[in-house]
Order: structure tokens, then sequence, then C-alpha cells
């Protein structure tokens, strides 16, 4: 459940019988909550009153104890949208992190879908797993998670004919996973990729229309602005959520079908191939090879959040 005092300040609890939410202001049984309707008003032992309604899957995902960053509510449904992940879809999800995204595409596709998750962290992998399993109530009878490599992973899926409908990828270097994800889409299947930063974006874009059974890429990022709503004073909030990534999609062509090339006009000097090939464009500012999270300025997750991240979740289902 999540409560909310008069000042909207949220604590979301794990009802059980017996059970006690304890804060500064007092001691509210579970028992009060546990069989009410959704959305009734209690006080605690010193009258403070809370609004208690069950948490929305945004709520969730913000609160979620995690290791790895997570891709934010206002991502995640323009991935379900422009991803057109559908009712019976079959995902292959790359990048689980801390399993954010994950709940969002399997609450999608639905009992008859299926969301196969592929992450190169174990540690990652045992946060996203055990965040899932708690929103979820138990293990997803349609999920499937592996360690490893996309690369290694996604051609043993299927090696005899295409049987993935929508690839969506979260790392640092999306463009190597192209070639994969062209093998196992099938024809008309949607590539979708979130990255952090320009540099990323453009590399992707390329690799698409290298492979060239691929649709023109498509790219975007989106602002979200809230406001603040008291009488007269209706005025956009102080802060808003800005750039989080970018989001890029593209459309798998009939197998064997090279994909047309867009008529452009392109800007002088876009495409000269000296410049293209320069060594100093190597990477975009990384290091060549593999990309680690220090090339886009990020810091690496420290083992020890991991296991806190993994404390918190199973103190907060056996509470």
């Amino acid at each position: 459940m999540q409560l909310a005092d008069s000042k909207n300040r949220l604590h979301t609890i794990t009802l059980k019988p017996g059970g006690e939410f304890h804060s500064h202001r007092g001691v509210l049984r579970h028992d009060l909550l546990i069989g009410a309707e959704d959305g009734v008003v209690v006080e605690d032992s010193h009258g403070t009153r809370y609004q208690a309604l069950r948490p929305l899957y945004a709520d969730y995902m913000l609160s979620m104890p995690r290791g790895a960053a997570i891709i934010y509510p206002k991502d995640s449904a323009q991935i379900l949208m422009w991803g057109d992940i559908f009712p019976g879809a079959r995902v292959l999800e790359a990048g689980v992190g801390s399993g954010g995204l994950t709940t969002a595409l399997l609450r999608a596709v639905g009992p008859e879908g299926r969301v196969h998750s592929i992450e190169r962290r174990e540690d990652f992998a045992e946060v996203a797993r055990e965040n899932v399993e708690t929103f979820f109530g138990e293990p997803h009878p349609s999920w499937q998670l592996s360690i490893g490599d996309f690369q290694d992973v996604a051609p043993t899926l299927s090696p005899e004919e295409p049987s993935v409908d929508r690839v969506v990828l979260d790392m640092l270097a999306p463009w190597e996973c192209v070639d994969s994800a062209a093998e196992v889409l099938v024809s008309g299947g949607v590539f979708l990729a979130y990255v952090a930063t320009v540099t990323q974006l453009s590399r992707t874009a390329e690799a698409l229309r290298d492979h060239g059974e691929f649709t023109e890429p498509y790219a975007w990022e989106s602002f979200v602005r809230p406001w603040h709503l008291e009488g007269l004073a209706v005025r956009p909030e102080h802060r808003m959520n800005a750039h989080t990534g970018f989001l890029l999609t593209a459309r798998r062509t009939a197998h064997g079908t090279p994909a047309l090339t867009r008529v452009t006009r392109p800007a002088p000097g876009s495409r000269l191939e000296e410049e293209l090939n320069h060594p100093d464009n190597e990477g975009f500012g990384g290091s060549g090879g593999d990309w680690e999270p220090q090339d886009l300025g990020e810091r690496g997750v420290a083992p020890r959040k991991l296991k806190r991240a993994l404390r918190d979740i199973r103190q907060g289902r056996d509470r």
C-alpha cells in the first residue's frame, strides 16, 4: 500500500497481519488496512491521517530498490507505444538493469505473450529478478531471464527461423547487436534502442543503415513538464523531467530484401568518408573497444549498492 499524508509525503509498505508501520508521528496498525476498500483514510496512534491506495506501476518503478539506473515512466510509456508492444507479442529485451522496463513489458504482452531478457551482469539480473517477482507476487510465467551477451544468446533462441516480434535494447553499445537483432526479428518487426548520448544515437543509426535491411531510423526524446494547480496559481512547476535518454526505432524489412534508400539532401560534410573514418572519430570519444559507463560520464555501480538493493527488496517483501 502507498500511504500519503496531508502534505502528500509518500510511504510504501507491504501489509502483513499484525504488522505495524512506524514513523516519527506514530504507529499505524496494518490490520486497519487489511480488508479495507482501496482509497480509505486511516489514522495512526497520534491521529495523523493517511490516504491509503494501492501503488500504481509508476509509483512502484520510482520507489523500488535498484542497482542499475532505471528507465523512467515517461520513457517506458513511449517504448510501449512506439515499440508497438501488443498482447501476445514475443519481445527480446537486453540490458535488464533493475527490472523496471521488464515489468512494463510483461504487463503489456499479457499471459499469451513472452518476454526474454538478456543481461550481461549476474548481479544486475538478481536485482531485476527479485524486483519483478515482488511486483507480480511470484515468478512470472511469461518471463525468461538469461545471463550473457546479446550477440551470443540471441542466435540460439530459434536458430532455424526468426521468432521475435520486437527487440528492445538498453545498453552501452546497441550498434554491436544490430546483426543479431536482424537474425531473430520477424519481417516487419520493430527494433528499438534506448541510449543516453548523441554519440550512441549516431552510431546505432549508422549501423542500422549499414545493415541494409532496416527502414530509415527514427529518433526522438521526450520532456515532461508538470504543472502546479492551486486556485488561481496555475503555472508550470519549477522542476521538470527533461532529458533522460533518446529512443530510436526502425522496422525489419522482409528477410533478404534491401530497404529503400531514403532520398535526402545531406548537410555538407556530413558523409565525407575521410571524416567518418578519421581516427579521432573512432568510438565518438570512447576508447574504440568495449564501451564502459565511464565513456558516457557515468559512475559504475558499486557492489555494496547492489547488496543494499537486494536487502531492501527482501525486507520489504518479508516485512
